[in-house]
């Protein structure tokens, strides 16, 4: 693409292709989004809340050219107000990268690069997340090192306690068939990691732009409210 913004705040809205992936951790998560380009910074926010699966239960700061953005909480904000800033309005360069953060204790460092500006198509509700791998990390975790630590073992431990429920099962140990059942429980969260649902974050992001609160609403692994 040639040199310059990826679109001029003086132009009509396109689409932004922007590319997300978490820092530390590899095999790469990441997500790629499309958004309008006149949706505002705390669009963003949520989009990528939506994108990884989170809450928003913790605070977040985008980093963009040594400046910082947020929603305000408590009506207070550390920055600029993210509600009244347009992607357009940045000028992006293409493939110019910026921060965002999210949870300050386990330090969720999410790179984002703007690929292009493309054009919008008719029949397509934006956001819209168009790839991704990887199911995102759970809230409180632990950050990157954690996350990874827990999601390689998580198998293994599912693998020991279904074994165990077996042979619950064989001496008809109905107690202990009960125990080892509900200690399965935790772990779904982390199996799900292995698995990015596309369909599951778009349907919320559908929601997300229509106005439906349905959007909030979330279930372990990202996946939305049924």
């Amino acid at each position: 693409m040639a040199s310059g913004s990826a679109s001029s705040p003086t132009a009509g809205p396109t689409a932004y292709l922007i590319y997300a992936w978490i820092r530390e951790i590899h095999p790469l998560l990441w997500r790629r989004l499309l958004l309008r380009s006149d949706s505002t910074l705390a669009d963003l926010h949520w989009v990528l809340q939506i994108a990884f699966g989170w809450t928003d239960f913790h605070l977040h700061r985008f980093r963009i050219r040594k400046k910082d953005y947020a929603i305000p909480r408590h009506g207070l904000v550390e920055g600029h107000d993210a509600r009244r800033v347009r992607l357009i309005d940045l000028a992006f360069r293409p493939n110019e990268r910026f921060l965002y953060e999210y949870d300050f204790g386990d330090l969720w460092q999410v790179q984002a690069r703007v690929e292009q500006a493309v054009p919008l198509l008719p029949d397509r509700t934006y956001p819209v997340c168009i790839g991704g791998r990887w199911g995102g990390p759970p809230e409180d975790c632990g950050g990157p090192e954690r996350f990874l630590e827990q999601r390689d073992a998580a198998p293994w431990h599912v693998h020991e306690l279904l074994q165990t429920v077996v042979a619950d099962i064989e001496t008809k140990d109905a107690e202990a068939l009960l125990d080892h059942v509900e200690a399965l429980h935790p772990w779904r969260e982390w199996l799900a990691t292995y698995r990015f649902d596309r369909r599951a974050v778009n349907r919320r992001l559908r929601q997300y732009a229509q106005g439906d609160p349905g959007w909030r609403c979330v279930e372990e692994g990202g996946a939305p409210c049924d």
